[in-house]
């Protein structure tokens, strides 16, 4: 993660927590943890697991292992060097990015999410080697950025590309401007691979949201960008609607399979979440769309004039490429070691799954409960090894050892132990 964050920035991360904060008082000013950003158990192990899940998809794109590499857990694009933002406290985007231009002379970012991408836009405002590109609403609006004349410096002028929208636009009006933009921005950058960035909270009825897009709408940029055929690392990002969320990014990784899938959601564990009528596609509201055609087409015009200004595919001289923050050969070999350990998903959220950790949002109505809640807990038995239990199992062990030591004494043979230490990086906004 220090590959872009700062380390103090980091270490303050890490060491948190939310029994100690008051010992904090003046990092998390510095930092801008506490408010929109707050302390909770597992921050960093959070931290780790988003950052960790980019940067493993992009060194699995470097290596040509996957065409496309899917991380719903990431897409924390406020983030700053050293700075919570917007529920974002790791960019893992800009470490994914980082990642990528090891192998990628040029790599396009694509933000889809209703907030503007600002600490993705930051981190890389002054190169020619990262585009960005932000479809977001602009106003009095967090985080505040993304004008129309943001558009990068120094060696970055005109490399960050920003499309400010109004309230309600809907999925043709979306579509009509979101296509030919990125067609114009992929023929004068040429990219060699492409993050995108794909915001839940941009769809119709988001809590935080005030956008009127369908999961069409949505998944239809996910699938112009796929069919490019360029290397495409998908995030996930903001999405306040938890239903809602969980139907896109289901949605949206049918769409990266090119797989079909039935607008009739099958019977499961949080199944009552989804009702009243229980189907994947959301329907739009009827409120009205503040991004007239003539607004759309004056912002587009603007943006196309900008990426004239473009030299075409700016050359870059790569260097000696260098070492790959995740071994994914290692990781595979250790992963089928592993593999008769592992439990399902299902099994995994069962075991950590608190019995009222899914409370019943305020708009989801009296009928849809979670049912697991109503139930009484089944009593279950803990079972712990007592420290004489452990003592026992150490004896045993050294008597083990001794025994294969005398007996490799006897024989006159030798052996080398080779251990092999397997180094997991982990690196790394709305979210807000």
């Amino acid at each position: 993660m220090t590959k872009y964050h700062s380390d103090d920035y980091i270490r303050f991360l890490k060491n948190i927590r939310p029994d100690n904060m008051t010992e904090f008082n003046k990092q998390m000013q510095r930092f801008n943890v506490g408010e929109d950003c707050p302390v909770f158990d597992g921050l960093y192990e959070f931290c780790q697991l988003s950052a960790g899940g980019s940067v493993a998809g992009a060194v699995k794109l470097n290596k040509q292992h996957t065409d496309i590499a899917i991380n719903w857990g990431g897409g924390l694009h406020h983030a700053k060097k050293s700075e919570a933002s917007g529920f974002c406290y790791v960019n893992d985007i800009v470490l994914a990015i980082l990642e990528l231009l090891k192998y990628h002379q040029r790599v396009l970012y694509i933000d889809i999410d209703i907030h503007h991408g600002d600490g993705v836009e930051e981190a890389f405002y002054t190169t020619d080697r990262v585009m960005t590109a932000s479809f977001h609403k602009y106003g009095e609006y967090f985080p505040g950025t993304g004008d129309l004349r943001d558009i990068g410096a120094g060696k970055g002028k005109y490399y960050a590309v920003n499309f400010p929208l109004r309230d309600g636009i809907d999925d043709d009006s979306y579509e009509g401007i979101f296509k030919p933009l990125i067609s114009k921005v992929v023929e004068m950058f040429a990219p060699s691979a492409i993050v995108l960035q794909c915001g839940a909270d941009s769809l119709s009825g988001d809590r935080l949201g005030c956008f009127n897009l369908t999961l069409k709408g949505h998944g239809k940029c996910v699938e112009f960008v796929k069919n490019l055929g360029l290397p495409l690392l998908l995030v996930g990002g903001g999405g306040y609607t938890i239903r809602n969320v969980a139907r896109c990014w289901t949605y949206e990784t049918a769409v990266a399979l090119d797989t079909e899938i039935s607008n009739e959601l099958p019977y499961n564990d949080y199944f009552e979440y989804f009702g009243p009528d229980f189907k994947l596609n959301i329907s739009p509201s009827n409120m009205s769309n503040a991004n007239s055609p003539e607004y759309l087409d004056k912002i587009k015009s603007r943006l196309f004039e900008n990426l004239r200004m473009l030299p075409h595919a700016p050359g870059v001289q790569m260097q000696v490429i260098p070492e790959d923050a995740i071994d994914i050969e290692m990781e595979e070999d250790q992963d089928k070691q592993n593999g008769e350990e592992r439990i399902s998903i299902r099994a995994s959220e069962k075991r950590i799954c608190n019995e009222n950790e899914l409370s019943d949002s305020e708009d989801e109505g009296d009928n849809r409960k979670d049912i697991r809640s109503n139930k009484k807990a089944k009593k279950t038995r803990q079972t712990e090894s007592t420290p004489t239990d452990s003592k026992m199992v150490s004896e045993k062990s050294e008597s083990k050892e001794a025994e294969s030591s005398n007996s490799v004494d006897k024989t006159g043979e030798s052996s080398n132990a080779t251990a092999m230490a397997v180094s997991e990086s982990t690196t790394s906004d709305d979210k807000k």
